[in-house]
């Protein structure tokens, strides 16, 4: 290790105060989503950017109250460009929720720090923060420059955010991007599963629930076609070996954090019925039907085959139409690129131990980089009651992360 890395990582070290109060202050301000309004966060963000010797700040706002914000360090030299990719929207707060503390009240206790948002993702936004920071500070030691991509949308998809920076502006896009995240320190994620959300319509005709002979049952309808869209978990489908031996050989250190089941779940296609509406009294035969679905699909099939599927099995029902919500593909990044490499050398360094390298079941702003033809790794903060009351993350992973962003960045820089 040079003097000048192993000065970056002993400066990490000294950090953590300052990492702590950086979460702590985008804790602070809710952003939640639903509405998409990150226009309270986003002084904030702009704020803590502006704090960074020598950067360039942009705010953008492609439709009402929905701010994202771009740093731009310069290091005078041509190289690279890195990305570092986060978002400033989390989930609804959930007050009724049995919290413990204040949901946006930072509360730091027993090496853990709570507040809505504080893994998903505002502590991964402060990792990067750190890493930028300390690199600005060191600009002449590396060539290229550093970006930081930070957007708002993210938990509806994107396309207000890092989907519309990369659209719009040109240094979004770079040679690697950095995304912080949630997941944890142990994994370095390398891609993700494509996602298709669908609403299932059936429409039936009035009768008195004792004259059914009269009528025709929506839910009925919508019950069959709710079955057949079901078998969309049984289409085959060929996945590239690079991605299916990862997938088993990050296994045993992967699923002990994300959950049994995990490998498996990567490697098929899932569909999660997630809402069912229809009827207005058990003693009428119902009308309408409504269901909406969450499929997730993994690397090797896309949203055209099971789109011409639903088509096939659903159109020949009677009363019952589809459509597609949202589509994004399964995307990767080859396991052997050198933004991957590099992060799981440095982050076995940093953890002592070598990291799982691994796909991710949920979906990132990450969607929008790797179509975009930039090599992306996520590696972020171990989610604790994310989405739920008392959410937290551990301290001591602030600093591991922070350092990982922080020598992968430099190494990828300098080399």
């Amino acid at each position: 290790m040079t003097d000048l890395r192993m000065a970056l990582a002993a400066e990490v070290d000294g950090s953590l105060d300052r990492l702590i109060e950086v979460t702590r202050r985008l804790v602070a301000v809710a952003s939640p989503n639903p509405p998409s309004d990150t226009s309270a966060i986003a002084p904030v963000a702009e704020a803590l950017l502006r704090e960074i010797p020598g950067i360039e700040v942009e705010v953008v706002e492609p439709a009402p109250r929905i701010k994202s914000l771009i740093g731009r360090i310069r290091s005078g030299r041509p190289g690279r460009r890195l990305i570092f990719n986060g978002h400033l929207d989390t989930f609804p707060i959930l007050e009724h929720l049995p919290w413990t503390v204040p949901p946006l009240g930072g509360v730091l206790k027993d090496g853990k720090l709570y507040g809505r948002g504080v893994c998903d993702m505002k502590g991964g936004i402060a990792c990067s923060l750190l890493a930028a920071s300390l690199l600005a500070r060191h600009r002449d030691a590396w060539s290229g420059e550093i970006v930081l991509t930070l957007a708002g949308d993210e938990e509806n998809m994107g396309a207000l955010g890092t989907g519309w920076m990369l659209e719009h502006v040109p240094h979004a896009r770079g040679d690697a991007n950095i995304c912080g995240d949630v997941g944890s320190p142990k994994v370095v994620r390398f891609g993700e599963k494509g996602l298709m959300w669908v609403e299932v319509e059936a429409a039936g005709s009035p009768a008195h629930g004792a004259h059914v002979h009269r009528g025709t049952n929506a839910i009925d309808r919508l019950r069959v076609a709710l079955d057949r869209l079901k078998e969309l978990e049984t289409v085959p489908f060929q996945a590239p070996p690079v991605v299916t031996r990862a997938i088993a050989k990050a296994k045993p250190i992967s699923e002990p954090l994300s959950g049994a089941g995990e490998a498996e779940t990567l490697q098929r296609v899932t569909v999660n019925i997630g809402t069912i509406e229809g009827g207005a009294s058990p003693n009428l035969v119902p009308t309408q039907a409504l269901a909406r679905a969450d499929i997730r699909l993994p690397v090797g099939i896309t949203t055209d085959v099971l789109a011409a599927k639903l088509d096939d099995w659903l159109g020949p029902l009677e009363g019952v139409t589809w459509r597609a919500i949202r589509r994004f593909e399964a995307s990767f990044t080859p396991p052997d690129h050198e933004i991957v490499v590099r992060t799981a050398k440095v982050a076995a360094e940093v953890l002592g131990s070598a990291p799982a390298v691994n796909m991710r079941v949920g979906g990132s702003d990450s969607r929008w980089y790797r179509p975009a033809g930039v090599p992306t790794v996520v590696l972020g903060l171990t989610p604790f009651n994310m989405g739920g009351a008392d959410e937290y993350v551990l301290v001591d992973e602030l600093s591991a992360v922070a350092k990982i962003h922080t020598l992968t960045a430099y190494d990828f820089l300098t080399g």
